[in-house]
């Protein structure tokens, strides 16, 4: 889902060390806490009485108070334990206090185990998949990644306008970032120039796979559980499709080749692809979809997790779904593709017979 656009390059940056190998593979639980505390304050307050200090003591001890005051103090915002006091006793949150319950109470219903079986069946082998769910009240309605290099956490706001399954949806794809993160070093910056420079946004492109990880698969529509608003914005964008990679295609060209500015230009126009879904999701999403149902879920992982030689493996597979008579795709400059993709890398893909396997699935020619 949207974030801040610096954020998919630290996730996709991430080498984590490898985890103990008697340790579970899926480590991921919810810590409702700081989210309890807060709603028993609030009910103590419009039931006309005053919370004793220990009520307050007990909510910023949880571990989701505390580790989200580190974080806003890390980004330089105030945070005090005197201004969340003051947010709780706003007649704002007293009219928000019954909508949070009936969020909080969702979280009862069994959304993370599910969640995080859709992110870890989109990680490569011997992946390790750990984190924290902390669903939140808090001033700031937003969501985002904490942590990644030492102890992951996911801070999602109490919406009683988000359904259950748009919740579990939003926590997948977040998982599968905080996955890939830790098994993969996407950004190989090797060499110099253009493709030394390109190499390293390669990895936002993994917004798309995490759409698609989030959904269950390549054929589910990413937005089958969202508002409707929000899922024909996405069948706009998605529809651009042809005209998206051909301008990001002319663009990296211009990188490559040194036509394209400064180090501020080149991030400047990167970071113009978020949008709010824009074409590091959509262009990113038909890549791994195009990718899956010709040459297999284990080369679109792999070509994500190795992202230098995402273009290369895309070629790859719309080649394949041509040869074998499907509709016809836009393709990557080859020489673009072959710039980016480190050798020893696009070696080891075609090395595990992605490039040759045929499609098994009749919706391929979609």
């Amino acid at each position: 889902m949207p974030r801040a656009p610096l954020l998919v390059l630290v996730i996709a940056m991430l080498a984590c060390a490898p985890a103990r190998a008697d340790a579970p593979r899926v480590q991921v639980e919810a810590d409702r806490a700081a989210a309890e505390h807060a709603l028993a304050i609030l009910d103590t307050l419009a039931a006309g009485r005053e919370p004793a200090a220990a009520d307050w003591q007990n909510l910023f001890a949880t571990a989701g108070y505390r580790r989200l005051k580190a974080r806003e103090s890390g980004m330089g915002r105030a945070f005090t334990d005197a201004d969340f006091q003051a947010f709780l006793r706003s007649p704002e949150a007293l009219a928000k206090r019954t909508g949070w319950h009936v969020a909080l109470d969702r979280w009862s219903t069994g959304l993370v185990a599910p969640a995080a079986a859709r992110a870890f069946a989109y990680l490569p082998p011997g992946a390790v998949l750990r984190a924290t769910i902390f669903p939140m009240i808090k001033p700031r309605p937003n969501q985002f990644v904490f942590d990644l290099t030492g102890d992951p956490a996911i801070f999602l706001y109490l919406d009683p306008a988000v359904s259950p399954a748009k919740a579990a949806n939003t926590m997948a794809h977040e998982l599968h970032h905080i996955g890939m993160g830790a098994a993969c070093n996407t950004a190989d910056a090797s060499g110099t120039g253009g493709a030394a420079a390109l190499r390293p946004w390669m990895g936002a492109f993994g917004e798309g796979l995490a759409m698609m990880a989030a959904a269950g698969g390549p054929d589910r529509h990413p937005h089958a559980d969202s508002p409707a608003a929000e899922r024909a914005e996405w069948d706009a964008n998605a529809a651009r499709f042809a005209e998206q990679l051909a301008e990001q295609n002319r663009f990296f060209l211009d990188v490559l080749d040194g036509r394209a500015g400064d180090s501020a230009a080149i991030e400047a126009r990167m970071r113009g692809y978020f949008g709010v879904q824009g074409p590091w999701y959509t262009v990113g999403w038909r890549m791994a979809q195009v990718i899956e149902r010709n040459l297999g879920r284990a080369a679109a992982i792999d070509a994500f997790c190795r992202s230098d030689t995402l273009l290369a493996v895309y070629n790859d597979a719309a080649a394949r779904q041509a040869d074998d008579g499907g509709v016809s795709l836009p393709r990557w400059d080859a020489g673009l593709a072959a710039a980016l993709a480190v050798p020893a890398r696009l070696a080891h893909h075609r090395g595990h017979g992605y490039s040759a396997r045929r499609r098994n699935s009749p919706q391929a020619r979609s």
